[in-house]
């Protein structure tokens, strides 16, 4: 640790002996009349000669001018809804000046004019103004969900597929972890923005930013209420009838001053939805044992929510502000986890309870600096209750019923987040430093499959006759013939009717593969500690040349591994554009940049739980006790295995070394376009392994005790290791424009190819012994993602906001659903067929496949399968009914529709100032806005996971629409085109 600490004393000491060139700088706090400082604001800088130069306010509302001559300059500012009263004008010598700004409300005028200078549809130089990035705000959030489980995935699809094999990071105001913010309160969201900072630790492709608003100077405020029900709604294609659905989502808004230094926010919001949960799977008829394939049932699910967040903005003194916020969610779902392939048996009783508390003080320390400190602390506890206690009938690939097999399960969670960040100038050096510092415990009880599961699995058996007897083939001996899982457990209930025992069943094609329960202490907790500091350096080289460069190091409890040293570079050129009043309308960009991903602490609980001392898994392999559940202590005598797990020694944190080339050209009409080609490349990337699986050779399914293991005891050891690989590239386009006053789009293209031999530690190699065919597609390998949405004002003020995401279909994994090597793993790949006349052959899209393939015959690689691509259009549509005249007063910018169109550009270059600076009292003091929000426009049907296992009565099908399902949290799956009616008062 100490020769890393030196190693950064080193960078910081050489950055600082180089920053003191120039001499001449400005910069300062852009912030609003409550105190509240203004991320994203737009600074203007008009120098003696007239020549422009712009810039943006991070994310603490601090803005940097460097290697400025002396002279008077002019600085104008803005920001949706936001403006100078009139600009300043300061007078710069050879030293530095701080010069803070203050924003107002604007007035809001009907008559908007759009320059070719708007922001966000230029092109520049500056680090965070990348135009492959996606900022949304006022109208153009309109174009996502309300609900916070369709925003996330909504802006998960925005961020494309992702760069990397763990899937975008969501940060909220600047804090990891937490949960998402009601969108009431969300007044911007950044996608992809200035990916190779040090700052974060995640990958900048993928990264989506949320920051909360801040109170406001004069009181105002909303109030919504949504409703919609399934008599307005299509039917999901999964389910043979339309399923029950009724929504009421009421809240709202209120902002203003609590007195001259110091202002609220706060939201509340309420959904109370009667979820239609779509069971769709393969069953058997109670009296009969037909088959009824496909079985679709709906069942009833009520889900309640609540959330609230206040705010609380008070400026400590001139260069110091501070900003609390709290937040809570709690939600209530008595008839969880049912849907999919899970019967009504399978409820659950959850309910979920979250706290989160964000503290953030900024600090102007002087002309040279600004420090930002910050903490989070968010406490989630959640409590699972199984509504039936019994034991679990798995019937792979067809249906899942009896308990839940979670018991009385409890968590509580509690994380804390600190952190420091200083913003440095030095002449034409803008230097960011910083450390964070996060730590986390988990106190649980889990008596999850503690009553026992029993799994039934298909596979080879004899052909039986009417009278259920074998039919012998010309040797004399029974044909062989495949059956799936629902009819090896049709078999063994109808077997078990004429009074055959278990293994009689057996030999018929009957009885269960497997069966597992778990014994010991369900109570565990345990702590996790991890630390990153990181150095950056955004040197402007030129007028039209900016070096960024850094270094980040990480470090975390709980794995033995020092090596994490993160360093990133990026560099952005305009060419043909050094002239001082030149404006770029060309910008070449490169990176590079390594990122690690920390080992989480549920994995270290799994390993620590499931230690063969803690708690003790058995698993038998077909066991011929069916169905009686037989004691914890009788199990080691009954042929069982127990499975332990463990974390490899060595194992080292994931990274990937990412590099990137973009191009950025600014357009006619308003708009910008970059293309981007990206390259990840993943190493040490987590995956499992059986370390104790039978000798190759050893195991028969039928005869399980003659199997030989190398650690010479039965039982799998599963180890979780950082052996993974993972390739990636990506072709990325973005197109930002403002045709004009009433439309503005956004919208991107993503050729994507990534291959990897692992998605994570639930991978293990489907043959123990061999990784031949592991390595293949990623499961983030969707080759095409097209996205499109905005904002556009059409006639009589009819705001229309649509977002458009199209997608290929992803991979998945062909299976033979059943255990082919003694892991106790249904994981086993299908062979090639290489003899038409094999008996068991599965004829499939894929050609005819083995599910009982010999050792040396070829085999299908991992995610061998395809499945078929998405396409989701959503609308909103709005109308706004103004009354009533306020003083420079306008409706949130967080509701649809809300007050009359705004300009992009707002500030002291806009229409909306009178004479003296004062603004105009031409806004309405109260609104009513009307609109319906549609997702899946197009009534699309769009398919969840494809299942895989070929030995199911379903293969290569899903069983329910993207995003549905039984799941734990909220689910609004019921219909497939879902309308909701929506109504919102603002002042």
């Amino acid at each position: 640790m100490a020769h890393y600490l030196k190693i950064v004393g080193i960078l910081l000491a050489l950055a600082g002996s180089s920053l003191f060139g120039q001499t001449v700088a400005l910069t300062g706090v852009v912030s609003d009349e409550s105190g509240g400082v203004v991320p994203g604001a737009s600074v203007t800088l008009t120098d003696p000669a007239g020549a422009l130069r712009r810039t943006r306010a991070n994310g603490q509302g601090a803005y940097f001018f460097n290697g400025l001559a002396a002279g008077d300059y002019t600085v104008a500012v803005s920001a949706p809804g936001l403006a100078l009263v009139q600009p300043a004008r300061t007078t710069l010598s050879s030293g530095r000046q701080v010069l803070n700004l203050v924003l107002k409300l604007t007035a809001v005028t009907e008559k908007v004019t759009v320059g070719d200078t708007a922001p966000g549809q230029t092109v520049s130089t500056d680090v965070s103004n990348n135009a492959s990035a996606l900022v949304l705000r006022g109208e153009d959030l309109q174009a996502l969900a309300d609900d916070p489980t369709d925003l996330a995935a909504d802006l998960q699809a925005l961020a494309g597929p992702s760069a990397g094999p763990n899937g975008g990071s969501i940060f909220i105001d600047g804090f990891s972890g937490g949960q998402l913010p009601s969108k009431e309160s969300i007044r911007e969201i950044r996608i992809n923005q200035n990916p190779f900072s040090p700052e974060y630790d995640k990958l900048g492709f993928g990264r989506i930013e949320i920051f909360t608003k801040p109170g406001s100077d004069k009181f105002k405020g909303a109030a919504y209420y949504n409703y919609a029900h399934d008599a307005l709604n299509s039917r999901n294609p999964y389910a043979a009838q339309k399923a029950p659905f009724e929504l009421f989502e009421y809240g709202g808004s209120l902002s203003g001053p609590v007195n001259k230094r110091s202002s609220f926010f706060f939201d509340v919001r309420r959904d109370a939805i009667d979820n239609g949960a779509i069971i769709n799977g393969t069953v058997l008829e109670p009296a009969t044992l037909a088959v009824v394939n496909p079985f679709t049932q709906v069942f009833l699910v009520p889900q309640r929510r609540v959330t609230l967040g206040p705010r609380l903005d008070y400026q400590l003194s001139t260069n110091h502000t501070l900003a609390i916020r709290y937040s809570y969610n709690g939600t209530d779902i008595p008839q969880s986890n049912i849907g999919s392939f899970n019967l009504p048996s399978r409820g659950i009783d959850a309910a979920t309870k979250s706290n989160t508390l964000q503290v953030t003080e900024t600090a102007v320390l002087g002309s040279r600096a600004i420090n930002e400190l910050r903490f989070q602390f968010f406490r989630l506890g959640s409590t699972a209750t199984a509504n039936d206690p019994g034991p679990a009938i798995q019937v792979i690939g067809a249906f899942t019923g009896g308990g839940a097999q979670v018991g009385r399960s409890a968590q509580t969670s509690n994380s804390y987040e600190l952190q420091n960040y200083t913003s440095l100038l030095r002449g034409a050096h803008s230097i960011k430093f910083g450390l964070r510092v996060r730590s986390e415990s988990l106190d649980t009880v889990s008596p999850v499959n503690f009553g026992g599961s029993f799994a039934f699995g298909g596979g080879l058996a004899p052909q039986l006759d009417s009278g259920n007897r074998p039919v012998l083939g010309p040797n004399g001996q029974p044909v062989q013939i495949t059956i799936d899982s629902i009819e090896r457990y049709r078999r063994t209930l109808l077997l078990g009717r004429l009074g055959l025992t278990v293994p009689q069943m057996r030999a018929l094609g009957g009885g269960p593969t497997q069966f597992s329960l778990n014994a010991g202490n369900p109570a565990l907790s345990g702590s996790q500690t991890d630390l990153g500091f990181f150095l950056g350096d955004d040197w402007r080289a030129r007028s039209n040349l900016t070096i960024s460069a850094g270094l980040r190091y990480e470090y975390q409890t709980n794995i033995s591994d020092w090596r994490n040293l993160a360093p990133r570079i990026g560099i952005a050129w305009a060419p043909g554009a050094a002239a001082a009043k030149a404006r770029p309308k060309t910008v070449l960009r490169a990176g590079f940049g390594m990122f690690y991903d920390r080992f989480a602490l549920s994995n270290t609980f799994t390993a620590q739980r499931y230690n063969g001392l803690l708690q003790q898994q058995y698993v038998v392999t077909n066991p011929d006790f069916y169905p009686t559940i037989p004691d914890a202590s009788a199990l080691p005598g009954l042929r069982s295995t127990q499975t332990v797990q463990r974390v490899a020694s060595d194992l080292r944190a994931p990274y990937v070394m990412q590099s990137a080339l973009s191009f950025e050209r600014q357009l006619p009409l308003n708009s910008t376009i970059a293309v981007t080609y990206a390259n990840t490349h993943g190493l040490h990337i987590l995956r499992s392994r059986d370390l104790n699986a039978p000798l190759p050779g050893t195991f028969d399914p039928l005869s399980p005790t003659n199997a030989q293991y190398p650690l010479g005891r039965p039982g799998p050891l599963f180890q979780m290791e950082s052996a993974g690989l993972y390739n990636q590239n990506q072709l990325i386009t973005n197109v930002n424009t403002k045709v004009n006053s009433k439309i503005s789009l956004f919208g991107s293209y993503v050729l994507n190819k990534a291959l990897s031999n692992t998605d994570g530690l639930s991978t293990f190699p489907a043959n123990p012994y061999s990784f031949a065919g592991e390595y293949g597609p990623a499961s983030t390998d969707i080759r095409h993602r097209g996205s499109l949405g905005g904002a556009i004002n059409t006639k009589w003020d009819i705001r229309l906001n649509p977002l458009f995401v199209i997608d290929s279909g992803p991979p998945f994994d062909l299976t033979v659903g059943r255990d082919l090597y003694g892991t106790t793993l249904f994981n086993g790949r299908p062979g090639i067929a290489t003899n038409p006349n094999k008996p068991g052959l599965v004829a499939t899209s894929y050609g005819l496949l083995d599910p009982n393939p010999a050792p040396d015959q070829p085999r299908v690689g991992r995610n061998f399968g395809r499945g078929p691509g998405s396409i989701m259009l959503n609308l909103r549509i709005g109308k706004t009914f103004s009354f009533g005249h306020g003083e420079g007063q306008d409706a949130p910018t967080n509701i649809p529709g809300g007050g009359p169109q705004r300009s992009a550009n707002a500030g002291v270059f806009s229409s909306g100032g009178a004479a003296g600076g004062a603004p105009a009292k031409t806004s309405h003091r109260y609104n009513i806005i009307l609109s319906m929000s549609i997702r899946n426009v197009l009534n699309h049907t769009n398919p969840g996971a494809i299942i895989g296992n070929i030995t199911s009565p379903l293969f290569g099908r899903a069983n329910q629409m993207a995003g549905g399902g039984g799941g734990g949290g909220f689910s609004e799956a019921a219909n497939n085109r879902r309308l909701e009616l929506q109504t919102r008062f603002t002042f």
